[in-house]
């Protein structure tokens, strides 16, 4: 990665805006935090800030108010969360912006921490408002993004406040950024894929991307019915929303490049109303059913595959995952990844969630935080977020 980090300026006694990704799963019930593995990921640069003495102003998003203040999406139990993990109290900002914040950033001191309330409650952020940009840039000194799931969003405090700051990496995305992009210049082989999820639409791009440099492409969850639908087969209810173009110029390249891609032998099937689950071939899904998971011959044959790869990619649940009797062949992939002898490689987004519950994400090589954003690195396509940051220069400083 040729871009500057924290690690290559000086933050002593500065005020630092870090851009994180604090978009925590909350308790329908309770509001609270049902998992903080996002809040955990952000610590490595939080901690390092710290013990360099900088003043540091964390800013993120919650969920999607719209531009307006939506009292469940506010970012104070997000606060006493951090305060526990840090062993500190962390400032809890009563806004983003305005005079009275701007008061609290200049008056923060070395080693302190302080936490903005959501970015979304002002429409400005996701309009990328100049305005809101130069409100955010005034209260620190020095820009650090370490949110890489929404490094592919053209947002305010991703690529506004650049204008402003000098910019550099955080150490998660620095991370993220080495550890996906193993995966566009040397993966070890061979090399598999396994995507799922309900459009092939989101996957495309990266598909064609690294489809010279994939040994096998194994298809299962929504994507599975726009595929077998492409190869001729009947899906019945099961909806197919994408292109037909796109499945079929897939499996074309597929076989110009040599490239193994396995859709399922057999698949899960229900009713709308769930009634009527049975296990059948692909080849004769009933017209009244639609696909819900993968079936236990494509466990078996994807098993078989992947156990003779040496670097795994996972994008996507195999079947609708949220309900449990469909869940069991996302579960049986997880558990499958998480045994490899290899370089697994968790694609972010409902794939990382899903390892984090089933508690298998210390197993895998390496779990990115964001979905969308991984997708994109991995298309080839820049990111916002990224392209902001300044490039290291033969010195190793930028002077900019």
């Amino acid at each position: 990665m040729n871009k500057l980090t924290v690690r290559d300026i000086e933050v002593g006694g500065r005020r630092v805006l870090v851009r994180v990704d604090f978009n925590v799963p909350l308790s329908t019930t309770t509001g609270g935090i049902t998992d903080d593995s996002r809040i955990q990921a952000a610590m490595p640069t939080i901690d390092y800030l710290i013990s360099e003495g900088a003043r540091v102003i964390l800013c993120s998003h919650l969920g999607r108010p719209g531009g307006r203040v939506v009292e469940g999406m506010r970012l104070g139990g997000v606060a006493r969360r951090l305060s526990e993990l840090l062993r500190q109290e962390v400032i809890y900002a009563p806004d983003s912006i305005g005079a009275e914040v701007e008061e609290m950033a200049t008056g923060i001191k070395a080693g302190e921490v302080m936490l903005l309330e959501n970015l979304r409650f002002h429409a400005g952020e996701e309009e990328n408002s100049p305005a809101y940009a130069a409100a955010l840039a005034r209260l620190a000194d020095v820009y650090v993004d370490d949110a890489f799931a929404t490094a592919h969003r053209s947002h305010a405090s991703i690529v506004g406040v650049p204008n402003h700051l000098p910019a550099v990496a955080g150490l998660l995305l620095k991370k993220e950024l080495n550890s996906l992009g193993r995966i566009l210049e040397d993966p070890a082989q061979p090399f598999g894929v396994l995507l799922g999820g309900a459009k092939t639409s989101d996957k495309a791009a990266m598909l064609y991307n690294i489809m010279d440099k994939v040994n096998c492409v194994l298809i299962g969850g929504g994507m599975a019915a726009t595929f077998l639908k492409a190869s001729g087969y009947a899906v019945g209810l099961s909806q197919v929303k994408d292109d037909p173009k796109v499945p079929s110029e897939l499996i074309a390249k597929a076989a110009r490049n040599g490239v193994q891609l396995m859709l399922p032998d057999d698949v899960l099937v229900a009713a709308e109303d769930g009634t009527g689950v049975e296990n059948v071939a692909a080849a004769t899904i009933p017209a009244d059913k639609k696909i819900v998971d993968i079936g236990w011959q494509a466990i078996t044959g994807f098993t078989r595959v992947l156990e003779r790869c040496r670097t795994v990619f996972w994008n996507g649940p195999m079947g609708i995952y949220e309900i449990d009797k469909y869940a069991e062949g996302t579960k049986a992939m997880a558990r499958l990844i998480a045994g490899l002898n290899a370089t697994t490689i968790i694609g972010g987004g409902s794939t990382a969630e899903i390892v984090i519950e089933l508690k298998l994400a210390d197993k895998m090589s390496f779990v990115s935080t964001g979905g969308g954003a991984s997708l994109r690195f991995l298309s080839g396509e820049g990111l916002p977020g990224v392209d902001v940051i300044l490039e290291k220069t033969p010195t190793g400083v930028n002077n900019e």
